[in-house]
């Protein structure tokens, strides 16, 4: 789920006063990505992010988080491709992102992104969006490999509206949505925190996530 996104559609001045950055960082990104209107997470494009080291500022980052450990270029392509979405009830068990979720955190910038919705056979995108056309901010983590650096969106478990589009029959699990932030929450989730997990992977008292 959450392999397709439109991003940075908006004029600079209206991303820079919704997430209280200044302009001229989302003009380079602009400059550097022009606006994606369509784009599947396979094909692994930059994509614009706000991270926890530097929330003043707007970058670009590969879609497909790729850890430090991962040893080559084929690995990390390899890796890429499975990590494009991170389960957010589990990114501190998974190895791929045990770190990322700890100390690496950052907020996908989108205009809106796409579900397929299965009907008599056939799959149809809906564009899911603001209702008030403001930008939408998902939770995501990101990594630095070999100078290069990649995010994850963060997922969960589907609202009821989003179930009845997200309903691929053949999904193996829940159907999922991505972890979209309240503005309120978007600090917070840039906040790094303690390993809710003790060394055997159990969780602490008295943790959330």
């Amino acid at each position: 789920m959450c392999y397709d996104i439109s991003t940075l559609t908006f004029k600079a001045k209206k991303y820079a006063t919704y997430h209280g950055i200044g302009t001229d960082s989302i003009d380079e990104v602009m400059r550097k990505g022009p606006p994606i209107y369509h784009a599947s997470g396979f094909s692994h494009p930059d994509i614009p992010v706000i991270t926890d080291d530097n929330p003043n500022e707007m970058k670009l980052f590969q879609w497909g988080l790729i850890p430090k450990w991962v040893k080559d270029a084929a690995s990390a392509t390899k890796m890429s491709n499975n990590t494009l979405n991170a389960r957010g009830e589990t990114i501190f068990e998974k190895n791929s992102f045990r770190s990322s979720a700890k100390s690496k955190r950052c907020i996908v910038v989108v205009d809106g992104f796409y579900e397929h919705h299965h009907f008599n056979g056939q799959a149809y995108p809906f564009y899911i969006s603001m209702k008030n056309e403001e930008p939408i901010s998902l939770a995501g983590l990101w990594e630095e490999w070999q100078g290069t650096y990649t995010c994850s969106i963060v997922t969960t478990t589907a609202n009821p509206i989003m179930a009845k589009i997200h309903n691929n029959p053949k999904a193996s699990e829940n159907h999922r949505m991505p972890a979209i932030l309240p503005k309120e929450q978007e600090k917070v989730w840039l906040q790094q925190i303690n390993d809710p997990l003790d060394k055997k992977g159990n969780r602490r008292a008295n943790t959330t996530l």
